[in-house]
């Protein structure tokens, strides 16, 4: 039998646990990333508005303004200090403890949630560091970061600890409040959040009724006072218990219409839980410091956030690309965790009387994993870049130019990127996450049996994996989302193709990568040729698997452009792993297509007859 590290003797203790050390410095592909590859100067342009605050700070000595930038170096300076603090306490305060707060998990009695002492003062460190409300502006106490620096900043708190990245995350939920609150709810409840006096939660979902939003049946009405009152129950609502010495504050998704009103009945409105129950939590395989409540509202009282009949149509919907980045985004760090820790394991597991990382099927796992992480980030920061370029821009032209918000919508880089980021953002969440599965799963393969075992880190993080392709909506409801835009897309004047030669004009592009892009180009154009629907149905994903696997390719070879000359051999290397992987899984779909299409020629009417 295989021998096991043993984790009591001090010998081989340090095997046993998680690395520690600077997550945001540590990565060197994420330095790469941060330093070299990213276009910072557009996308700090477009949150700072030409760095109005810091105009603003010269002439009022606004506190609340003092940390506005003045120049696009001084915000990405900026946005490097607050990554690396949070790299350091992630590093080496959270990870030392996610073992720990797994094995004692959360406790619930009479409709309370009890956490960890470990996770508690996590959270407190957090707080007090001022790390937490990186969604929010600056006006209101927040670290005003671009969606960009927020991916990475997800990214590094997952990869401590899953569990705990959605307590350090959760009060960004809120920044739909920022977006469309009232002036008066704003100021009032805006500066709690960032200051983590409270924490926040979402609650769309129902007992019956999972992403099927346009049938919820939890109902809002009016009292006699003008109040409005929520009656019914939500399900699967993450921290909606509050946390630590932060309440909840729920945003939660009520019926103002008829039963049968569907989308447009729906409304979205602010509930303290202090007017809740927390009828239970769920028992879960992973994520063992994440309550899963069940909410109960007994006419309880709520403030209607924005305009009655937008709550699912404008409100809900128009957080959702953040919320799959942010799965995405909390998937790689997940994938990253396991790497690291597999990686660490080959390294000084000695088997045959040589480190298994110098077995060469081991080594094919490994080089995998760093291709694919590699892989990940960079279609993770270019799905982050699609909504900086139009998220920023509408809310300038909206909040400071005072354009409705229909008008701002048709500005022109508004369309181009918001139609880009509708695409990036499930194929991201979809990808990422189907990844992290898979990689979490060779990590605890190459621990061995020692992997099976909860002495090891990699056994909690493969647990932790297999809720990423799930909520937030499923794998199988991203590749929905996603397959409209690839196949619009890539039709003859579509954005995905314009965006696609707009990028491949700033580089040579390598023939293999040409070789990609024809297989792409005709499995997009067989999927538009089926003309059954249920086979359509059936073999999306081919179709969307082919465009992400095509779009890694050509982000990843885009970015030797400004690999530093030294990194350039490295950075091939990881690209000819991804290429290989890619032509055999497009030419794999490509013969699935093809059957998919005679299959469905043979349904057609003309076929019967």
């Amino acid at each position: 039998m295989t021998a096991f590290f043993d984790c009591s003797d001090p010998a081989s203790a340090n095997n046993c646990y998680m690395i520690e050390s600077n997550y945001f410095t540590d990565n060197e592909d994420l330095q790469l990333q941060f330093d070299s590859l990213i276009s910072w100067e557009p996308i700090v342009q477009e949150i700072e508005h030409g760095f109005a605050d810091a105009a603003e700070y010269k002439k009022t000595s606004d506190e609340r303004l003092a940390m506005a930038p003045s120049s696009t170096e001084e915000a990405v300076e900026y946005y490097r200090t607050i990554l690396e603090a949070l790299g350091e306490m992630m590093g080496k305060e959270v990870a030392p403890r996610s073992a720990e707060m797994d094995r004692i998990g959360l406790k619930y009695e009479n409709g309370k949630v009890t956490y960890p002492e470990a996770q508690d003062y996590c959270f407190d460190e957090l707080r007090k560091a001022g790390l937490m409300p990186f969604a929010f502006s600056r006006r209101y106490g927040g670290l005003s970061m671009p969606v960009t620096a927020q991916s990475m900043a997800l990214e590094i708190a997952a990869r401590a600890d899953a569990s705990f990245s959605l307590a350090y995350g959760n009060a960004n939920v809120a920044e739909i409040v920022a977006r469309y609150g009232s002036e008066e709810m704003i100021d009032e409840w805006i500066p709690k959040w960032a200051a983590g006096d409270i924490s926040c939660a979402m609650a769309l979902t129902e007992p019956n009724y999972g992403s099927d939003l346009p049938n919820v049946q939890t109902r809002a009405v009016k009292d006699e006072k003008g109040t409005w009152r929520i009656t019914g129950a939500k399900r699967f609502i993450t921290h909606a218990s509050g946390y630590h010495k932060a309440p909840c504050v729920i945003l939660t998704l009520a019926r103002t219409g008829s039963p049968t009103s569907g989308a447009r009945g729906l409304s979205f409105f602010l509930v303290e839980s202090k007017h809740v129950e927390i009828a239970g939590i769920e028992r879960k395989m992973g994520l063992h410091c994440s309550p899963t409540c069940e909410v109960v509202y007994d006419n309880a009282p709520a403030h209607l956030i924005g305009e009655e009949g937008l709550g699912l149509l404008r409100y809900s919907m128009g957080m959702m690309n953040s919320a799959r980045l942010v799965i995405a985004a909390q998937s790689l760090g997940i994938a990253e965790s396991a790497r690291f820790e597999a990686r660490k394991y080959a390294h000084e597991r000695i088997q045959f009387g040589k480190p298994i990382e110098e077995i060469p099927a081991v080594r094919k796992m490994l080089d995998r994993m760093d291709a694919e992480s590699a892989g990940m980030r960079a279609l993770l920061l270019e799905a982050s870049r699609t909504i900086d370029m139009y998220m920023w821009r509408k809310e300038h032209l909206t909040k400071h130019e005072g354009l409705p918000e229909k008008q701002a919508k048709k500005d022109e880089q508004v369309r181009k990127w918001e139609k880009l980021a509708d695409l990036f953002t499930p194929l991201s969440k979809y990808y990422i996450s189907e990844m992290c599965v898979s990689i979490a799963y060779d990590a605890v393969q190459i621990h061995g049996g020692a992997g099976f075992t909860e002495d090891y880190d990699v056994s909690r993080i493969y647990r932790d994996s297999r809720i990423t392709t799930i909520y937030e909506g499923t794998t199988q409801l991203q590749i929905v989302a996603a397959i409209g835009g690839v196949t619009a897309g890539m039709a003859q004047n579509g954005f995905l193709r314009s965006y696609i030669e707009e990028e491949m004009a700033g580089f040579t592009p390598s023939s293999t990568l040409r070789t990609l892009f024809e297989m792409f180009e005709a499995n997009a154009e067989l999927y538009r040729s089926i003309e059954d629907s249920e086979t359509k149905a059936r073999y999306a994903s081919e179709a969307v698997e082919s465009a992400a696997r095509f779009l890694l390719g050509m982000l990843m070879e885009r970015s030797l452009v400004k690999t530093p000359e030294d990194r350039r051999p490295a950075r091939e290397q990881l690209l000819d792993h991804l290429h290989e992987e890619s032509i055999a899984l497009l030419s794999a779909n490509r013969a699935r297509l093809e059957l998919a299409t005679k299959r469905a020629a043979r349904k057609s009417p003309a076929a019967v007859a």
